[in-house]
């Protein structure tokens, strides 16, 4: 009965965390999708003011983010400079899309 207590404990705290996880990476995923959609709108300005372009930044600086260091450097400073950096939308659009 103490182990049956025991792994129930257990599963029950790798549940809590996984929640959290998904919880995350569903908001993630929703900021990814609004960012893509004011892109492609070509509301690149307006959506920089946005709390989701915010989500956008904190994934691009997070190292455990899979992506290539030249499109995080090319995101980040997208969103850092908004309408004043060179390369177009429909770059950061497709690198938005591989996240």
């Amino acid at each position: 009965e103490e182990a049956m207590k025991e792994a129930t404990g257990i599963r029950e705290k790798e549940a809590a965390a996984f929640a959290a996880l998904k919880a995350e990476a569903d908001t993630n995923t929703v900021a990814i999708a609004k960012a893509i959609g004011a892109l492609e709108k070509g509301m690149a300005g307006s959506f920089l003011q946005t709390e989701t372009a915010q989500v956008i930044r904190n994934l691009a600086n997070d190292d455990k983010i899979n992506m290539a260091e030249s499109d995080r450097q090319d995101l980040v400073a997208f969103l850092s400079q908004g309408s004043q950096y060179a390369p177009q939308s429909g770059q950061v659009t497709g690198i938005l899309k591989e996240m």
